[in-house]
């Protein structure tokens, strides 16, 4: 069970005890307060402070009533805005390396590709479309419960080939900058380090040198056969209403070249910003 079906289930139950807290038992304690006050309008001697304490003690809620519908304003707010808003997000594995590291807590723009239904993620409202270089988080295609973070190479009727690890898009060559390697601390490797150019959007990847160019693994996955394989590499054709993603870490990322393409409605959001990385303060910031 995801977490924003716990939420949902948490906004019915606390909100149907805020409702029939306001509909009925509120109603009930307000009547019960004025008789009693009715009652004791013949003392004379009743002040003001025995007046307020008679009606706080036949106002005040049960416990178990007070704690369900105090909540449901809070959870509700929390399920609006994991929904229509922002979600975060935490980078699970080293797919997006140099841009995202592993630790980093991410959030996603919920609304940047349109407005859709939580639970179902039906699209009502549609804002843009992902765009070539874009930082996306999708559900994953083979497993939709398990949300995977990568970038968006190719978009509908796009050819992506990848050979001897260069990357083209409509048979033009993407323009990269060789750099520095790239250190690893974690594996104390280092890598080959690029930057490269796509949609006008420019960002890092990395290669590893002792990598072969062909793709290992491929799974059998919609539109297969859209795609050739060889030993220098590939070639996919992107199907309307899909996207073709790869990680920055191009030969250590199970991305659209394992297993296939991601469908319009498996799109979650556009990552934007890194919100705090416990083991990095230094990396809190907007990235692309």
């Amino acid at each position: 069970m995801n977490f924003s079906l716990i939420l949902f289930l948490l906004v019915l139950f606390t909100g149907f005890f805020y409702a029939l807290d306001a509909l009925v038992f509120k109603p009930k304690r307000r009547l019960a307060a004025e008789q009693a006050l009715e009652g004791s309008a013949t003392n004379p001697n009743l002040s003001d402070e025995a007046v307020r304490r008679i009606r706080h003690q036949h106002m005040k809620q049960p416990l178990w009533l007070e704690y369900s519908a105090s909540f449901f304003p809070v959870i509700l707010f929390v399920f609006l805005l994991r929904s229509f808003v922002v979600e975060p997000f935490k980078i699970p594995s080293g797919s997006m390396i140099p841009t995202l590291l592993i630790g980093d807590l991410i959030l996603v723009n919920k609304f940047t590709y349109g407005i859709r239904l939580p639970i179902i993620d039906k699209k009502i409202i549609p804002l843009s479309d992902p765009q070539p270089g874009d930082v996306m988080v999708f559900r994953y295609p083979q497993d939709p419960s398990l949300d995977y973070i990568k970038r968006v190479v190719g978009v509908g009727g796009d050819v992506v080939e990848y050979r001897n690890k260069k990357l083209s898009i409509n048979g033009k060559p993407l323009p990269v900058t060789e750099l520095d390697k790239y250190y690893d601390p974690n594996n104390f490797s280092y890598s080959l380090q690029f930057q490269e150019e796509l949609g006008g959007k420019k960002h890092l990847v990395i290669n590893d040198e002792e990598a072969p160019p062909f793709v290992i693994g491929a799974q059998s996955f919609r539109y297969r056969d859209n795609c050739k394989y060889d030993v220098n590499g590939f070639r996919c054709e992107v199907p309307q209403g899909h996207y073709f993603m790869m990680g920055d870490n191009r030969d250590n990322s199970s991305d659209s070249r394992i297993w296939g393409f991601v469908s319009d409605e498996q799109v979650v959001g556009k990552a934007f910003l890194v919100w705090m990385n416990f083991n990095d303060f230094s990396r809190i910031g907007l990235f692309h």
